[in-house]
């Protein structure tokens, strides 16, 4: 199960790993097919129940809201953080291209109502302590999206591994060059806003109120958690 803030990305990258396919042949499919929402409707719990294992699900849901197969330990969970500057513009970016959301407002009301835990799936800060909490669990694997393009041979590695798949020497250094590969078609894709899934998109966009008002907020709900993260590389 995939619970992430890497959106498309970790899914793909997880699918190469976990398949050894080929980028080329992930661009010429339907990946979000190959790895249904566990939340939506479509394609719905019960075909997702038929799936032959090992089966790959994301899911956006809180730690408590996950199955009880996954608090048990019977199932993995790759988890996704990113540093809550680039995600709370990348997340406006996304809900301004979405036509079923339209979403008019300003980045600056947009940023308010994330620092105030009013956007979709509740409190962010929640959720990535929440998962923080069980990082050292056997079958849970928690990373950062700034790691993905800091040192993407170690997190490659760190998938290889958790997910029990096998690769020697050689196939190991051609999975990081074809995760590298994907990685630049995801952040230089024509569909996307212009450097999107870059590290620092944040500055852009932050004027200096902002950015003591959201040091401020972040301060106050993550000052007794341990987890820090990279603003800019």
């Amino acid at each position: 199960c995939l619970v992430h803030a890497g959106t498309g990305l970790l899914q793909e990258v997880v699918y190469l790993v976990s398949q050894g396919a080929d980028p080329d042949e992930i661009g010429l499919m339907n990946i979000d097919e190959q790895l249904p929402v566990l939340e939506y409707p479509q394609p719905g719990l019960d075909i997702i129940k038929e799936l032959t294992s090992p089966r790959l699900i994301k899911s956006h849901l809180p730690y408590r809201f996950l199955p009880s197969d996954l608090h048990n330990g019977n199932s993995k969970v790759i988890y996704m953080a990113r540093n809550p500057k680039d995600l709370v513009v990348s997340y406006y970016q996304f809900h301004r291209s979405l036509r079923t959301m339209s979403y008019r407002g300003t980045f600056q009301e947009f940023c308010r109502r994330f620092m105030n835990d009013k956007l979709g799936y509740g409190s962010w800060f929640e959720h990535v302590q929440e998962f923080w909490e069980h990082h050292m669990d056997a079958n849970v694997l928690f990373l950062k999206y700034e790691d993905m393009h800091k040192d993407l041979a170690t997190m490659v590695e760190q998938l290889v591994r958790f997910l029990g798949v096998s690769y020697d020497k050689a196939q190991l250094e051609s999975m990081v060059e074809h995760c590298h590969q994907l990685i630049d078609q995801c952040c230089n894709a024509e569909a996307l806003p212009v450097g999107r899934g870059r590290v620092g998109l944040w500055k852009d966009i932050f004027t200096v109120s902002m950015n003591e008002k959201f040091d401020l907020v972040y301060k106050q709900k993550m000052g007794k958690c341990d987890l820090t993260f990279d603003f800019y590389l």
